[in-house]
């Protein structure tokens, strides 16, 4: 469906991106502190971004996500245009904005249809993200091998966008903006939304750990090959697709039991992970990990969806979460100066106790699905 399509296209980018860095990084002549401070730009542009755009884009899912899908390939594409480091971060200062706004707009879209509908579609929409990020790095290195440029790459990618975008005409969402919240109802929504996303977060942290850290902790203390080190994320986000599959596949499973399964399974294995000393058990902790904490994202997303059609709790609960993503290089790389890489990532089993806190205090639902 257009959704799957939307989430897939904007995974596309993100794989290519992560195997573009190196060419990146050579052919504009950049020192490894340059394109850090490059990088960083992405969630600066984010947060501001998505604030914005779940207030513009209530009601008007469809036109917003066309248009973000637009402004988002206009972006990857000025990528390929950069000759120096601040053309660079100026460049990804763009990517930041428009991906935000994308996550938004198809957050919000994804809601919506849930609604309009009476499918369940968080959980494959967003499953189709870790599959092609799997997909499109080692494709996009065949590319290179090849002989395409970093710019003739991004233009691919974005004309991929840009045209994935058109299935959109074909999503049936209806018309309007659904009624504001009323003032004490509205903080309660956005009470809530914190809560979620603050949970969500929890998660996102750990999953950012393992996209960025995986590969040095196998190849630097579990004396992996660097093919063998450069299979955890692929094996983490395996498991993650996994367990989003499960549960669109099992209708009936409660948050609350996904809080557990997050909670004890995710925090497990990422201690699993950092702590089993040998490249078997750290490559089994990162799967574990994927698998456990894979479905907790889309189905706070789909309560939040539930709980308001006005979307304030899904826009509250997408721009909150993304805060993992902007803490965890931090936190990662701070506990790492102080206990060690594998005993950091291990530490961050830790932020699975809110997971199994909720889950203790939150009252079952009858007859209610993720």
């Amino acid at each position: 469906m257009p959704l799957i399509a939307v989430c897939a296209a904007w995974a596309v980018f993100w794989g290519s991106w992560s195997a573009l860095l190196p060419a990146v990084k050579l052919e504009l002549g950049l020192s490894a502190g340059d394109l850090g401070l490059a990088l960083s730009a992405v969630p600066v542009g984010a947060l501001p971004a998505m604030a914005l755009a779940g207030r513009l884009a209530r009601g008007r899912e469809r036109a917003a996500l066309m248009v973000t899908m637009g402004l988002f390939a206009l972006s990857v594409a000025a990528i390929g245009l950069a000759a120096s480091a601040w053309q660079l971060a100026l460049a990804l200062l763009l990517v930041g904005a428009t991906s935000g706004a994308l996550d938004i707009a198809l957050n919000l879209a994804t809601g919506r249809a849930e609604r309009e509908s009476g499918r369940r579609l968080f959980q494959p929409v967003h499953a189709a993200f870790p599959v092609v990020v799997i997909a499109a790095a080692p494709l996009t290195g065949l590319a290179r091998s090849y002989g395409l440029d970093v710019a003739a790459v991004l233009l691919i990618v974005a004309l991929i966008v840009a045209a994935t975008s058109l299935t959109l005409l074909a999503l049936p969402l209806g018309h309007g903006r659904p009624d504001a919240p009323a003032a004490g109802a509205g903080r309660r929504l956005w009470g809530s939304a914190v809560v979620l996303g603050v949970l969500a977060a929890c998660v996102l942290v750990i999953e950012n750990s393992v996209e960025q850290w995986s590969v040095l902790l196998l190849e630097e203390h579990r004396d992996a090959t660097p093919l063998v080190a450069s299979a955890a994320p692929s094996v983490y986000m395996a498991a993650l697709t996994a367990g989003r599959l499960i549960v669109q596949a099992l209708p009936r499973t409660p948050l609350r039991a996904l809080y557990l399964v997050a909670g004890l399974g995710g925090g497990a294995g990422i201690a699993l992970a950092g702590l089993g000393g040998g490249v078997p058990l750290s490559l089994a902790g990162f799967a574990v990990t994927g698998l456990a904490l894979g479905p907790l994202v889309p189905a706070l997303l789909s309560r939040a969806a539930a709980d308001d059609a006005s979307g304030t709790m899904v826009w509250g609960v997408s721009t909150i979460s993304y805060t993992g993503f902007v803490v965890s290089p931090l936190l990662v790389a701070g506990l790492s100066g102080w206990l060690g890489l594998p005993a950091a990532l291990g530490a961050l089993g830790l932020l699975g106790l809110p997971l199994v806190a909720r889950f203790a205090v939150e009252r079952p639902r009858r007859r209610k699905a993720v």
